[in-house]
């Protein structure tokens, strides 16, 4: 369980260097037949700044010896799936975000959100 938080603050930190904007973290850990730990959630404005968020997450973490199992979506950059597994990360454009409301799909789990830096 601690390697999925301190993988969760790695990710939380290279999206604040490319100022993603609300930053959710999605805690499943204490639920049953979920798919991973945790969801990491954010924004990017334009598709290049989702693309950048999502460059710089894998970028960042590989540093730290860790590789994605799978990257989805860079093409349009419009949401951008990272799964680490025990972590998958959704970089989205905000309406899309705002249409999936991904986030919610899980009632049961903890919410945290973590304050923009401008």
């Amino acid at each position: 369980m601690k390697e999925g938080k301190s993988l969760v603050n790695n990710i939380v930190a290279a999206c604040q260097d490319k100022k993603a904007k609300n930053i959710v973290i999605v805690d499943m850990s204490g639920l049953i037949g979920t798919i991973c730990q945790y969801f990491v959630i954010c924004e990017g404005n334009t598709p290049t700044q989702v693309s950048a968020i999502s460059e710089e997450i894998v970028d960042s973490l590989k540093k730290k010896k860790e590789r994605p199992l799978t990257v989805d979506g860079l093409r349009e950059s419009r949401w951008v799936g990272i799964d680490y597994g025990t972590v998958i990360v959704h970089v989205f454009l905000p309406e899309l975000r705002e249409f999936y409301n991904i986030e919610n799909l899980w009632a049961d789990a903890e919410l945290e959100s973590i304050p923009d830096i401008d």
